[in-house]
């Protein structure tokens, strides 16, 4: 049985570099959910391209490319609090840039999550059992 995640970041131009090192995590270390034996939850894939050839030009709607850098990923039994400090801890060269998108299995929207002044902030929406 599966339970998805899934997962899509946006980061700067300068931070593009450092989301095939999380990709790798995911596939490789990350941890599962409930502290459930294994690694390794999914990977990641940039889904904005540049027009070259080989490249995901018209993926999108349009009549332009991208001009943002967006990597997803649909994760399996990931254990997202150990992503979301994951992704916290990574040096990233424009934090402030950085937005990650995170819809679990049985949740009907994604959250999204920022940086601010260091700390993660989830922006929106607010969590419904919060009120």
């Amino acid at each position: 049985m599966s339970w998805v995640a899934n997962l899509m970041i946006s980061v700067s131009w300068d931070d593009d570099k450092l989301v095939p090192q999380l990709s790798d995590w995911l596939e490789n270390e990350a941890p599962y959910q409930n502290g459930e034996e294994g690694n390794g939850v999914g990977t990641l894939q940039r889904i904005t391209g540049s027009g070259e050839p080989g490249t995901l030009f018209g993926v999108w709607g349009g009549w332009k490319n991208p001009e943002c850098k967006v990597w997803a990923g649909v994760l399996n039994h990931a254990d997202l609090r150990a992503l979301l400090r994951k992704i916290g801890a990574m040096p990233w060269a424009e934090p402030q840039y950085l937005q990650v998108f995170l819809k679990d299995q049985e949740d009907s929207y994604f959250q999204l999550w920022m940086i601010r002044d260091g700390a993660w902030r989830q922006y929106a929406p607010p969590d419904p059992e919060a009120n």
